[in-house]
């Protein structure tokens, strides 16, 4: 109860009984005058401060216990407390499914798009329903599901029936005392399965562990690095775990002693000492000095203890946090469709330009090669990308960011690294004329793509180019463009859109020369390679090629 409502209650309730008591003394008063000649109106009158009296004490206890909230249903059950998660974590997470909303309106792909609102609705559900969620996960061989049976056989609440099975996760309802909430209990399939099967149920093993707001992780040994990553993943999203250590009546307690050892100093950053428990779910049958052969009870007290304590203690929050990081990771995944989205529109516009730009060149080469990094770079081609990621450039803005980009080509040396590259690639398959006369397109065609992709990335970044600045995004994107793998494709590209239609316009006595090669356009550009004075001049190669197109 906040402070000015108790306030409000306590001078409530003190004028309340101030009137009762003057009221009774006022009564008592008239009492001493009557009782001599009038006995009968007396002992009414007494009578009556008795039950004036009474009213004054029972309301006083009413509403004592109203405030400390230990009012009773009919029927002796306890009044059960309005459902009520932390308030900034649940108002956080219906923000963030609000924005989830309004980007799915932004994806194209429907089938992802009706996904995305189904999960949305599913965790607007749970965030009604307020249960909670435990998921028992690891291999299949650590005893998750007897770990599971005896759980319920031994905690106190009804049970029901399972709502699926083993193979796609079991899922058991119950309540434990003192906990208003429900719990429920699913048993993940078995995770490092061989096979495609098995891979699949290990998909939806880490899924629901993701979704649920409490998770018992088995292990029956040291944990294996297979089992840790999951284990270590898990909590690094902020997953509530419980370490089980399964099966302990198989060793000794020397061994026993030894394997809790080193998973506690295993998984000391993430999993506290309290929250590794020793248990035998299903003891092996002992045989007695009869003879007889009997089957232990399960040793799983410690972790229903733990697991009571847990719920209780955190179970709001739970409930809430898990709440929150689903709807957050549900932002984040509509946000990487948005972008891969984004990204393939990016991609089209900058290969859209980049063979564009390569005919321009190819057919009017230009005078200097230092101006060929600005005159590959389109301030249109910047003005679309921004578009993609909702940012409006005109086109003063487009030509500024281009020129600059320009530049940093040039002063990185990227445009004479290209020619080289490209030159070398080129000649196995080209003939040494044909090079001459393609290789400013196939170069600009090139540079327009380092260009294209250094400018996705900087519109990524809500238009910011990183520590590094531009030179670093620069360089970043011309060491990706100088795998052998990307060039094979690149230059089978350039051959079909740029040197093919060169070839084609050619005589056929051009194509096979005089015998004596004249000395390659390629080595008078790479001489000119040196920044000029011209490098600066953005209008008159950019005007050029917007004549051509």
């Amino acid at each position: 109860m906040s402070f000015p409502r108790l306030v409000a209650l306590i001078v409530g309730l003190s004028v309340i009984i101030g009137m009762m008591l003057w009221l009774v003394n006022s009564i008592y008063r008239l009492y001493i005058q009557v009782s001599f000649t009038a006995p009968l109106l007396g002992n009414f009158l007494l009578l009556l401060i008795i039950v004036l009296l009474g009213l004054v004490i029972a309301a006083f206890f009413y509403y004592f216990n109203l405030v400390t909230g230990k009012g009773t249903r009919r029927g002796g059950t306890k009044r059960r407390p309005n459902l009520k998660l932390p308030e900034q974590k649940t108002e956080a997470a219906s923000e963030t499914l609000k924005a989830v909303r309004k980007q799915v309106g932004q994806i194209q792909d429907r089938v992802a798009q009706k996904a995305l609102l189904e999960r949305s609705r599913e965790i607007e559900a749970s965030l009604a329903r307020g249960e909670l969620r435990v998921a028992v996960f690891g291999t299949g061989s650590a005893g998750k599901t007897s770990l599971v049976n005896s759980l319920i056989g031994e905690m106190v609440g009804e049970v029901g029936a399972p709502m699926g099975t083993t193979q796609n996760g079991a899922t058991y309802t119950l309540e434990l005392k003192g906990l208003d909430r429900q719990i429920l209990i699913t048993d993940t399939p078995g995770i490092l399965e061989m096979g495609t099967m098995g891979t699949q149920r290990e998909e939806l093993a880490r899924q629901l562990a993701a979704e649920a707001d409490l998770l018992l992780f088995v292990v029956d040994n040291d944990l294996r690095s297979s089992e840790y990553e999951p284990l270590r993943m898990l909590a690094e999203i902020g997953k509530r775990s419980l370490l089980v250590f399964n099966k302990s009546d198989l060793y000794s307690d020397r061994d026993r002693e030894t394997i809790l050892a080193h998973l506690r100093d295993r998984t000391k950053s993430f999993i506290g000492p309290s929250d590794l428990i020793s248990v035998a779910a299903n003891p092996q049958p002992a045989h007695l000095e009869t003879g007889e052969l009997v089957k232990p009870e399960p040793e799983i007290i410690p972790l229903i203890k733990r697991l009571a304590a847990v719920l209780r203690a955190e179970g709001e929050d739970l409930v809430a946090d898990n709440i929150l990081l689903q709807s957050q990771r549900l932002g984040a995944e509509a946000r990487r469709i948005i972008d891969n989205q984004r990204k393939r529109q990016a991609d089209k516009i900058m290969t859209r330009y980049q063979w564009i730009g390569a005919g321009v060149i190819a057919v009017t080469p230009v005078p200097v090669v230092d101006i060929l990094a600005t005159a590959a770079i389109n301030a249109q081609m910047v003005v679309e990308i921004g578009k993609v990621y909702g940012v409006d450039l005109d086109t003063e803005n487009g030509k500024e960011l281009a020129l600059s980009l320009g530049k940093t080509l040039v002063s990185l040396g990227v445009v004479k690294g290209a020619v080289q590259l490209l030159s070398t690639a080129l000649q196995f398959q080209v003939t040494t004329y044909l090079i001459g006369k393609a290789i400013q397109g196939v170069t600009a065609a090139y540079l327009t793509r380092i260009a294209g992709k250094s400018f996705i990335e900087y519109f990524r970044r809500d238009q910011d180019w990183g520590d590094g600045g531009m030179t670093e995004v620069v360089q970043r994107q011309f060491k990706l463009v100088q795998k052998e793998e990307f060039l094979k494709v690149f230059v089978k590209d350039a051959i079909a859109r740029v040197v093919d239609p060169i070839k084609a316009t050619l005589e056929p006595e051009a194509l096979l020369g005089t015998g004596e090669e004249e000395p390659l356009e390629i080595e008078q550009m790479e001489a000119e390679l040196v920044v000029g004075e011209e490098e600066d001049d953005w209008e008159k190669p950019q005007r050029k090629l917007n004549e051509e197109w």
